[in-house]
């Protein structure tokens, strides 16, 4: 019998008996071919996800492929045997953000697959169809199981509007890091500045696009035009603010711990620094990073380097955690 992930409460969880729910009215069933695993999820496990962005018990997993097995009443039957991927943001469609596009700002709370809503860590996923993106029939799913973060970064790149010939940098270099190399790099950037804690990560930055690599604690330029930061610390903040030039562009991704100091609000009006903000993608940025993927831009596979049954969750929360700079993106495969 198939047999799914449940988190009961932090640190608690159990595998068990998985029976696919039928879509109903707009939804689709879909066969889960990997669920990724972050930050996010450790959180969730251990019980420091913010209240009010998890519900207990659950099914994790908010980073997934597939391919669609059944469809209910309303969605085409086309739909039936493409490979997809699907936004996790459970928006209202009525309010007015929903209305704006600015899902991920629905006013009617937040509901999220994965953290609120059942998600990925089992053998299929019913969810509203209107909520999925249709990949090209040749594409690794594999691959596609990363395109949730790559969705997230891609919206930090399209409010970051860089143009061609800009000076641009990265502060991080985990996997949403290493998505924003590629996509900057997408934009014929003058130069592409990667800066991070781990000298390891060089070659692949490199790899992608980046013209230099350069860890903290080497000297540092300070007149670029955009930065975005990925690594989720205030520190990493303080570093991507201090790269910019007067009135440059910081987009912020990451997010620090509790408590944690922020940025000088005098050095961020003196220097007119424009700063904005990304928490999940909308579908904007889920149709950009799709295509961009369909279009060979985008290359997730260097970044997985376990796979791991569903069985072995707790193995893989801990390889998640652990901080060996050989674990990158994990993945599980019911």
């Amino acid at each position: 019998m198939s047999t799914a992930v449940v988190i009961e409460a932090p640190g608690e969880h159990r595998l068990v008996p998985h029976e696919p729910r039928q879509p109903e009215a707009g939804e689709a069933l879909v066969r889960v071919h990997a669920s990724g695993i972050c930050g996010s999820d450790r959180e969730v496990f251990q019980g420091n996800r913010p209240e009010g962005y998890v519900r207990y018990p659950l099914t994790p997993g908010h980073e997934w492929s597939g391919t669609v097995a059944a469809v209910g009443d309303g969605v085409p039957s086309g739909l039936v045997g493409r490979k997809v991927v699907g936004e996790g943001f459970r928006n209202c469609q009525v309010c007015d953000r929903c209305h704006a596009g600015e899902t991920t700002l629905c006013t009617a709370g937040y509901e999220e697959t994965g953290f609120t809503q059942p998600g990925a860590m089992a053998p299929t996923l019913t969810l509203p169809a209107r909520l999925l993106h249709v990949l090209p029939d040749d594409a690794d799913l594999t691959a596609a199981a990363l395109l949730e973060p790559a969705a997230c970064i891609a919206a930090a790149a399209l409010k970051a509007k860089a143009v061609p010939g800009e000076r641009v940098a990265v502060v991080g270099t985990g996997t949403l890091g290493m998505f924003a190399v590629q996509f900057l790099k997408a934009g014929s950037p003058a130069e592409l500045l990667v800066v991070g804690t781990r000298p390891d990560r060089a070659e692949l930055s490199k790899r992608f696009g980046a013209t230099d690599f350069r860890t903290k604690d080497e000297e540092l330029p300070g007149d670029f035009d955009v930065v975005i930061e990925t690594a989720g610390s205030a520190d990493a903040a303080r570093t991507a603010a201090a790269l910019l030039r007067r009135g440059g562009r910081l987009i912020l991704t990451g997010i620090p711990a509790p408590g944690a100091d922020g940025l000088d609000p005098t050095d961020l009006v003196v220097r007119q620094l424009e700063v904005q903000t990304v928490f999940g993608a909308a579908p904007d940025a889920w149709a950009h990073t799709v295509r961009v993927f369909g279009a060979g831009l985008l290359d997730p596979l260097p970044l997985v380097t376990h796979e791991l049954p569903l069985e072995e969750f707790p193995q893989a929360i801990e390889l998640v955690g652990s901080g060996d700079p050989k674990v990158g993106k994990v993945l599980l495969r019911p």
